[in-house]
Order: structure tokens, then C-alpha cells, then sequence
């Protein structure tokens, strides 16, 4: 692989940076926030990789306009289909997690994920004591 592969494929390369740094945010940080944003870069990834496998170049979105009826000159609409309910679910997923995250802040005063599971072991060790 040489540097002419990577200028070709510039949008997959985008798409792997995206996930790898949603993935490396998710994975090393204990902010809550930070962890929730990780998944959501890592999800852009996914979805530019999605989107940019369905497009094949000079084809014509899968729209009937009334100039072509052949349907080798149309992109396959599946991928857009799969884009477009990702993101529908990744804004579920995100305001379930951000919704929970307020909870936990709520109870625990912190959103350090090392400091939450301290806390919950501590108390789960004080009911055992009783």
C-alpha cells in the first residue's frame, strides 16, 4: 500500500480515523460525557463508510425523474436506507445514555467512572456488614 492507495480512498481512510478515535475515546476515558461522545464518532465512522460504499460515481440517485428507466443507472438505495435508521437509533441510544448519565450525576455528584464503581461497591459493602 503506497500514498496514492490512501489519496484514492480518502473517505475510508476518513472513516476509519472517525471510528478510531470514537473507539480510543470510548475505551481510555472515565468521563461519562466523553464516553458517550466516543460512541458517537465512532458511529459517524460507520455511517460515512456506509454512505460512501453505496455511492458508485456518474449513477443517478434512486429517484425516478422520468430520463432513465434502466435500473443500472440508478445507485442502490440500501445503504442510504441503513444510514438513515443508524442515525435515527444512534439519536435514541444517545438521549437514553445522556438521560441516564444526568441520573447517575444526580446520585453519585460525579460523572468518573472509577469513582461511581468505588461508590457503589462501598455501599454495597456497608449492606453486607449489616
Amino acid at each position: 500500500m503506497n500514498l496514492s492507495d490512501l489519496v484514492s480512498n480518502y473517505i475510508d481512510v476518513v472513516a476509519i480515523l472517525l471510528f478510531g478515535i470514537g473507539f480510543s475515546l470510548l475505551l481510555f476515558n472515565k468521563n461519562l460525557i466523553k464516553k458517550i461522545m466516543g460512541m458517537n464518532i465512532m458511529d459517524t465512522g460507520i455511517y460515512l463508510f456506509l454512505a460512501s460504499m453505496g455511492y458508485i460515481d456518474g449513477k443517478m440517485a434512486p429517484v425516478f425523474n422520468g430520463s432513465s428507466t434502466n435500473p443500472v443507472d440508478y445507485i442502490n438505495p440500501i445503504p442510504a436506507g441503513l444510514v438513515l435508521t443508524g442515525i435515527v437509533v444512534s439519536v435514541s441510544v444517545t438521549s437514553i445514555t445522556l438521560a441516564l448519565t444526568v441520573r447517575l450525576y444526580k446520585r453519585y455528584k460525579t460523572l468518573d467512572l472509577d469513582e461511581v464503581y468505588s461508590i457503589v461497591y462501598s455501599e454495597h459493602d456497608e449492606k453486607e456488614v449489616k
